[in-house]
This record gives C-alpha cells, structure tokens and sequence, in this order.
C-alpha cells in the first residue's frame, strides 16, 4: 500500500498518512468547498488500511479549525480507526490550543472506543 500524501492549501489540511509505520497526520485548516471531493479518497485510503494495517496506528490530530462538513468526514475516520482498533492498537493524539477544540476532541473521544492522548499546544 502506499503513502498518502496530501499537501495543504489555504483551506484543505495536510494529510500523511504511511501505512508501514502506522503513523498519520491531519494538520492544518480543513474548510473545503466541497468536503466529499477532498475527504472521500482519504476514506477510501482508509478502508484499504482497515484490510491490513500495522500493528499499531497513531493516529494525530493538529487542526487549528475546521467547518461542520468536515466534521462529518472526521467522525466518519474515526470510526474507521475503530474498527481497526478491535484487532490491533490504535490512539488518537488530538493536539488543541483552545478549550473549544479540546471539547471538541472529548467529543469524538466519547463517540468512539479509541484511547485519545489530549495535547495542549
């Protein structure tokens, strides 16, 4: 499988995702136009993970802000990793620098059964 490599934009984040250490990175802005163009590959990506993924996943989360339709697309990963996380080790790292966004991760903290590392930046 290959390295997804994603790089930002003014309002698309940073994706990195290396499916031979298991470490992927979301970073940045994520305020796309249409949110289904840009995150359905990533899912996709994802799905093919889920197939055979490394032992371990971590997972880290560096948004500074995001719109409520990529919200959707964030859960929607999460729940990959989940599944994922049934047969294999899985954490979240969610770095925040306000009290809004590490609610936030608590959120999505509570909607999934994924350890979470909270980081404050």
């Amino acid at each position: 499988m290959n390295l997804l490599e994603i790089s930002s934009t003014h309002k698309t984040p940073t994706i990195s995702f290396n499916p031979n250490s298991g470490i992927f990175l979301i970073e940045g802005w994520s305020t796309p136009e249409d949110s289904f163009v840009f995150y359905e590959p990533v899912i996709s990506w994802l799905t093919e993970y889920e197939k055979n993924p490394s032992e371990v996943t971590e997972f880290s989360v560096k948004l500074s802000y995001y719109n409520t339709s990529s919200s959707k697309w964030i859960l929607e990963i999460f729940y990959i990793l989940e599944k994922i996380h049934r047969m294999h080790s899985v954490k979240v790292n969610w770095y925040y620098d306000d009290e809004d966004m590490e609610e936030t991760g608590q959120d999505y903290s509570s909607m999934v059964h994924i350890p979470f590392n909270f980081i404050e930046i």
